[in-house]
């Protein structure tokens, strides 16, 4: 029990007290972010951009470039979804959940090569060693990216692409000694698979009442 203590505290032993309690404020709106997606609630966009502006904080301070690019393009993304969600004719939403047609994977796949290359090209401009650990990070930035545009569409794939990053940035995060963040894409798992059963569940419904 005490390795398990000694790991998540051990990082942090030299780590200035604001940034510990910044990334504690980023860890539980980050959880609180991903529970009101899957509750299909608004409120994801503006504590998910309370999480990401600090996080994105946070990486640029300890170099991690590409995890850093990544979290600022979901603020960005952030903005995008909470208007498109609060958009409403007739006092219904615009924007039901639905599942991705064949233009929109193609468009997904090329935000999901677009941005490898632009977490590549920030990497390579702050004359960063690449490491294999990085070249992961920018695989997973595309995969994020990608399923943060689908989740601000409401596409039920958003769910599928962030399981699989969050499955591979647990065991990473862990390996750069980032217990916390660890832990947290951990939660980010559990809940991205419930968010997922929720709004199959959703769909379901809707297709049998028409």
């Amino acid at each position: 029990m005490n390795h398990i203590f000694d790991f998540f505290l051990e990082a942090y032993s030299n780590t200035p007290t604001s940034h510990i309690i910044l990334e504690a404020i980023a860890f539980v709106f980050g959880i609180a972010s991903v529970w009101y997606a899957k509750k299909e609630n608004i409120l994801v966009y503006p504590t998910g951009l309370v999480a990401t502006v600090i996080t994105v904080y946070l990486l640029y301070k300890a170099e991690y470039f590409g995890d850093m690019m990544m979290n600022f393009y979901y603020s960005v993304m952030s903005i995008y979804g909470w208007w498109n969600w609060a958009r409403k004719k007739d006092n219904k939403t615009v924007v039901p959940i639905s599942r991705t047609n064949t233009k929109e994977k193609i468009i997904g796949f090329l935000m999901f090569v677009a941005t490898m290359i632009v977490t590549y090209t920030v990497y390579k401009a702050f004359d960063y060693e690449i490491k294999t650990a990085n070249y992961i990070d920018i695989f997973t930035s595309g995969v994020f990216f990608t399923g943060m545009w689908y989740m601000a569409t409401k596409k039920l794939e958003n769910w599928t692409l962030w399981i699989f990053a969050d499955i591979i940035t647990v065991p990473l995060y862990a390996y750069r000694g980032l217990g916390m963040l660890s832990l947290q894409y951990l939660i980010f798992t559990i809940l991205a698979i419930q968010g997922y059963i929720a709004w199959k569940k959703s769909l379901d419904s809707k297709k049998l009442t028409l």
